[in-house]
């Protein structure tokens, strides 16, 4: 039998975007290794409602199965805690020492505003998609069902590589400026590559970027945290090719 665990959990707690949070100190033992990070939390909150002298500790989750996103936490001082290209939800306790003192806040980004202790509000990011990050229908007159275009492998592949971000926010949290590029720039390029896509492309690319901006990221310096953090290992190379769609748009 595996080992069970223990830790002292620095937690941060705040009732809202208008009042003052904290760091509240919490002891978990009894802990499985294999146990995830969240399920590891789920104990906790199952101790503290028993206890009725606080409110449960609020977080972020849903599929926990490392694809959708939801799961958003800064563990130690790294987005999604201390392993590479891992969700928070997929991130196993045994990637910690046994009696480790372990810091979990929110992420830190004025456009991610703090709506309780550990969840930030990411809706800027629906904005963004919104304002371009879509192939439009239209079902006027005689259409095609776009599955039959053909598309070559290596394009496909191309693009799907860029669809792989779940929108997360781990790109935002780790860059010192804040900046939205890695995921605005996988979004844009994930249907700049397909003949879909390319119809709206100038449109897509004007009205995403001027929504970020609007947003309140702040600006890609290059320093390629973001693409070290990002749990699917997006590359930097999308900003290129946003950057490249944006110039474009005024030219041709």
């Amino acid at each position: 039998m595996k080992k069970l665990l223990k830790f002292k959990l620095k937690i941060w707690r705040q009732e809202n975007s208008e009042k003052i949070g904290k760091f509240k100190t919490y002891l978990v033992n009894n802990i499985s290794p294999d146990s995830s990070f969240l399920e590891m939390l789920d104990l906790l909150n199952d101790k503290i409602i028993r206890n009725k002298k606080e409110t449960p500790i609020s977080f972020d989750h849903d599929c926990r199965e490392g694809i959708c996103g939801m799961c958003s936490l800064y563990i130690n001082g790294r987005a999604h805690g201390p392993e590479n290209l891992v969700t928070t939800c997929q991130l196993h306790m045994r990637s910690f020492s046994n009696d480790n003192i372990i810091y979990v806040e929110p992420w830190r980004a004025k456009s991610f505003p703090i709506i309780k202790d550990l969840i930030v509000d990411r809706t800027s990011f629906d904005r963004i998609i919104m304002s371009g990050g879509y192939i439009s229908v239209n079902t006027f007159g005689k259409t095609i069902d776009g599955n039959i275009i053909p598309i070559a492998k290596n394009i496909a592949e191309k693009s799907f590589d860029a669809a792989t971000c779940i929108g997360c926010g781990a790109c935002v949290a780790s860059c010192k400026n804040r900046s939205a590029m890695l995921f605005v720039s996988a979004k844009i390029a994930q249907l700049s590559f397909l003949p879909q896509g390319k119809i709206e492309r100038r449109k897509r690319v004007i009205n995403m970027v001027n929504k970020m901006d609007e947003e309140g990221f702040g600006t890609c310096t290059n320093t390629k945290v973001c693409e070290v953090e990002c749990p699917k290992g997006i590359s930097t190379k999308y900003i290129s090719i946003m950057n490249n769609e944006y110039v474009n748009a005024f030219i041709f």
